[in-house]
């Protein structure tokens, strides 16, 4: 008698195991989608943010430029080289390869 209740134990045992394991399975297959997700969403956002930003840079940058030529003062060019890099590290977020280097 006591053996048929001990298998019939560790056969709900394993069962619930069994469940569990299937259940982490399918929490870690949906924690890697979400994460794929959030960053597509990221690149993104990066992207439609760089088709903005571009515009201001190319516009500033053309202005800077017409003021430094006017004025013939080359220190009117020196916001250009902070905003370059912004568009650098923006550009480099939406089309280049820093969310692998990140990952890496």
């Amino acid at each position: 008698m006591g053996f048929v209740v001990s298998k019939a134990m560790n056969d709900s045992l394993k069962g619930q195991q069994e469940f569990m394991r299937l259940q982490l399975e399918r929490q870690l297959v949906l924690q890697n989608l979400m994460r794929e997700r959030q960053t597509a969403m990221q690149i993104a956002w990066s992207r439609e943010f760089l088709k903005y930003f571009g515009t201001f840079f190319g516009l500033a940058a053309v202005v800077l430029t017409t003021g430094a030529v006017k004025r013939k003062n080359p220190a009117v060019l020196l916001p250009i080289l902070p905003l370059s890099f912004v568009f650098r590290y923006q550009y480099d977020m939406g089309y280049g390869t820093l969310l692998q280097r990140i990952k890496g």
